[in-house]
């Protein structure tokens, strides 16, 4: 008897406050990364269908930009209590197109859920200044306003997260946002747009344009989005602040990452190998923010590898809806195979394989699996090293000295997160001075700040000027206006051609 046929879902765009199908004639599979399996296909669109939401958001943007701070705010709380109502089923959503465990999924919906909470508060947030008699009879003040139709492009990692990091505070500004998520995993982008519809969004304030290159590159060059937020590999990142701000908009464009953890001879072993394999392996290694390079100074080399290599054989690894499992398959097969491919490499570069995850019998059944692996005695110029290989391999890099550590994170050309371990307070103290890196965590191994500051990194892993979220993402989606005021008497009023005087 055969087996009868899997149902294909279609996803499609959210423009105006529902549903569109395109009409763009192409599309993409959506895979289930645990069985190897399309669960769906996603529309792409076409320029055509870009220039219709981008028109419909700037049309909404004249009433939504004058809706008063505490209704916005309403809005918003509203939302919150619709995500956090939601978290199950916006993760299993999460789960079943990328991958990773239901309770990292969780996760997930948590951190971007406190970026809403922070856009909560917007009417603290957009609160200006005023000084008062700044010369005579004038007074001046600053005002923070939205900057029009913006639009985000968001990664298959943290398909929830990332978004709500942009949007949350886009839209609570008085913007109106078009969402282009990764098309690999696009389903939730459609979820949270009903959850805003529900709290009362206007129509045409919140789109989300499913597609490939040709909705991004015609994002790029609108004429009517004023502003682009980015999240994805450097090469990427650095393509899209290049196009974008070469069309005139504002560019926030985070890139990869190689986050290094130096583990001093003085740290708890114990304690940092956790760290190393709970920041390495967690996602299945497909995070920014990921450790991918343990840095071991001196001594402590030999017992935190070993105690890494203990705790590695005890991770449970399997499809991500299933209780029990701590990491989930990576998002396609032909990136699990890229991210094996390393570890091949690696070996013929010199590096030790302590541990391969191309041995693991989960890797060659059905799914996009791949066991960890832990490579020792790295160099930089090795591929392992020099890429972002955005998997579940675990690089050991050895040197005699910190400053000789220290050396080796700030010549990496990226400097998104890092970490320190160690019982010494002067010692982190000093690593949180000299490191070169936008996010420090002291014995923290991941170190994605909370929303009321905001996240980014330097060199490599972020082009623009203003990091994510918290009170840059507030400035990077408004701009502001400086107003000289005077109420005088007619009286007083002549012509004066001089240079304008403050006395």
């Amino acid at each position: 008897m055969a087996a009868s046929a899997i149902e294909i879902k279609r996803i499609s765009h959210w423009i105006g406050g529902k549903v569109t199908g395109s009409t763009s004639g192409r599309a993409g599979a959506v895979w289930n990364p645990a069985t190897g399996e399309q669960q769906a296909s996603v529309d792409f669109a076409s320029v055509e269908e870009v220039d219709e939401a981008v028109r419909i958001a700037d049309n909404a943007f004249s009433g939504w930009r004058s809706t008063p701070l505490s209704r916005r705010s309403e809005v918003m709380f509203a939302f919150r209590q619709l995500v956090d109502a939601n978290r199950k089923n916006i993760a299993e959503l999460l789960t079943l197109e990328h991958g990773k465990t239901l309770p990292d999924a969780l996760g997930e919906v948590a951190r971007g859920l406190e970026n809403v909470e922070f856009a909560c508060g917007i009417p603290q947030l957009l609160k200006g200044s005023f000084s008062e008699q700044a010369s005579r009879g004038i007074d001046i003040y600053q005002i923070r306003q939205p900057l029009g139709v913006v639009a985000g492009i968001t990664p298959f990692n943290f398909p929830a997260m990332v978004p709500l990091w942009m949007f949350a505070n886009a839209i609570a500004c008085g913007n109106t946002f078009i969402l282009k998520p990764s098309e690999k995993d696009p389903s939730v982008s459609l979820f949270l747009a009903e959850l805003l519809k529900q709290s009362g969004l206007p129509d045409g304030v919140f789109n989300v344009l499913q597609g490939d290159k040709v909705a991004v590159d015609r994002l790029l060059e609108h004429p009517d989005v004023k502003a682009i937020s980015f999240v994805g590999s450097t090469p990427v990142a650095k393509s899209i602040y290049q196009a974008g701000t070469r069309h005139g908009k504002r560019v926030q464009a985070l890139g990869g990452a190689k986050n290094h953890m130096l583990v001093l001879p003085d740290a708890d072993i114990g304690m940092a190998a956790d760290a190393a394999v709970s920041a390495a392996f967690g996602s299945a290694g497909e995070r920014c923010m990921a450790i991918s390079v343990v840095v071991a100074v001196g001594n402590v080399a030999d017992p935190l590898i070993e105690a890494i290599r203990e705790r590695m054989a005890k991770i449970k690894i399997g499809p991500g809806l299933e209780s029990g499992n701590e990491m989930g398959p990576l998002i396609t097969r032909e990136h699990r195979d890229r991210v094996a491919s390393y570890v091949e490499r690696a070996a013929e570069e010199g590096a030790s394989v302590v541990v391969d995850g191309r041995d693991d019998p989960i890797m060659h059944g059905r799914g996009h699996f791949l066991g960890l692996s832990l490579l020792d005695h790295v160099r930089p110029g090795m591929r392992c090293y020099d890429d972002e290989i955005f998997g579940p391999v675990l690089n050991i890099m050895r040197t005699a000295t910190y400053a000789e550590a220290v050396d080796i994170i700030n010549r990496n050309p990226y400097g998104n997160g890092t970490a320190i371990f160690t019982r010494d307070g002067g010692a982190a103290r000093q690593f949180q001075f000299d490191v070169e890196v936008g996010m420090v965590g002291i014995n923290v191994p991941i170190p994605v700040p909370m929303s009321y500051y905001s996240f980014g990194g330097w060199k490599a892993s972020l082009f623009g000027d203003l990091h994510m979220y918290g009170p840059e993402g507030v400035q990077f989606y408004t701009r502001a206006k400086v107003v000289t005021s005077r109420w005088p008497d007619p009286a007083t009023s002549r012509v004066d051609l001089g240079f304008p005087q403050v006395r």
